[in-house]
Parts: structure tokens; C-alpha cells; sequence
């Protein structure tokens, strides 16, 4: 019986995986998407873009420990696809960039709930206020990139969804021409840092 319990206390050391080594990854721009949706009148979302952001996060992929996640968002950069809607936009009705000029998303875990798929529950920073916000995410891709750089690579989904007038943007929720929540969809190539 000694015997039998040393040889299952020496495999169970033998299969322990090695320390956690967590590496940072950044958000590729040039495959990167920031979307947005939101319901105009009960007749169809209204879908935009931003264009300008930055960001990243640590991850280690044999223990699915994630950390020290932060994307920030020049709110300026939102594109609609209609110069009169997106100067609305801008102005102090919603983003009123020209006062806040950056919303930022910090994280400081994530929880897994498959291989391939978790939560991430942070704080979004916005019009200069901070409110939870959980973003369920998809872990498309994980390999070396086969192109250029040959970086290995995260390919991540994530969809989350704000209130906007829990940061007191007010515009139009009342009578509901604009629906109160926004629909987020982030699209990502993360490329691992060396």
C-alpha cells in the first residue's frame, strides 16, 4: 500500500503543469473591430464603428488565466457611416468627445467556462463615469500567424452590452428613439508580445 500511494504521489507531481507563464498580447489595429448597435425607433439598429483604440491584455493559455486587461477608445474616431449622425454623436448628447475624448475597458481577471469560451467583468469608463460591464468571450484561434510577422496569435469575439444611461446619456431614451442599450461586438486578432 506505501508502495501503491508513492507511485500515485510521484504521478500526480509528474502530471502537474508547469508555472503558469502568462504572455501579453496586444490588440492587432489592422484586425481589430470595435462595433456598436443600437435600436433607432423599433424600425433597426443603427451600426457603428470606432476606428481609433489601443489595447491588451496578459494571458496564460494552459491555465486560462487572464489579467491586466485595458482597451481605450478614442471616442472621437466613431464613424457611422452619416457625417450629419455621427457630428450628433459627438456632440454632448452622447459622446461628447470634446470633453471626454476616451472611454477605457479595465479588466482584471476573466472566469472560463469551456476551453474556448469565459467571461470577462470589468469596468467601462465613459463620459467620465465607471460602471460594471461583462463581456462573454470566444476564443476563435490560437496558433502562429501565417503571414508576415509569424506571431503567435488570439483570434477572440466578445460581446457585451451598456446602458448608456446609466453614464447619463439621456438623449432620446424617454420617448425611445434611441434604445437605452447598446450592443458592443469586438472582433480581434491579439498578437502575443515578445
Amino acid at each position: 500500500m506505501t508502495r501503491l500511494l508513492g507511485s500515485l504521489f510521484a504521478l500526480s507531481i509528474a502530471a502537474t503543469p508547469a508555472l503558469a507563464e502568462p504572455h501579453r498580447y496586444e490588440l492587432d489595429p489592422e484586425h481589430t473591430t470595435i462595433v456598436f448597435m443600437v435600436d433607432h425607433l423599433g424600425y433597426a439598429d443603427t451600426l457603428g464603428v470606432f476606428l481609433d483604440f489601443a489595447g491588451g491584455f496578459s494571458y496564460d493559455m494552459e491555465t486560462q488565466t487572464l489579467t491586466d486587461v485595458e482597451i481605450t477608445v478614442n471616442t472621437k474616431s466613431v464613424e457611422s457611416f452619416n457625417e450629419a449622425r455621427d457630428n450628433h454623436v459627438r456632440n454632448k448628447d452622447f459622446l461628447n468627445v470634446e470633453k471626454f475624448p476616451v472611454m477605457t475597458f479595465t479588466a482584471s481577471e476573466g472566469t472560463p467556462t469551456s476551453d474556448t469560451t469565459g467571461t470577462v467583468e470589468g469596468e467601462l469608463e465613459l463620459l467620465g463615469q465607471k460602471h460594471p460591464l461583462k463581456l462573454e468571450v470566444t476564443l476563435n484561434k490560437a496558433a502562429n500567424y501565417p503571414f508576415g510577422h509569424s506571431r503567435f496569435t488570439l483570434g477572440i469575439s466578445a460581446r457585451g452590452t451598456v446602458i448608456r444611461s446609466q453614464y447619463g446619456m439621456n438623449y432620446a431614451v424617454d420617448n425611445g428613439f434611441v434604445g437605452d442599450e447598446v450592443n458592443l461586438i469586438i472582433e480581434t486578432e491579439a498578437m502575443r508580445m515578445e
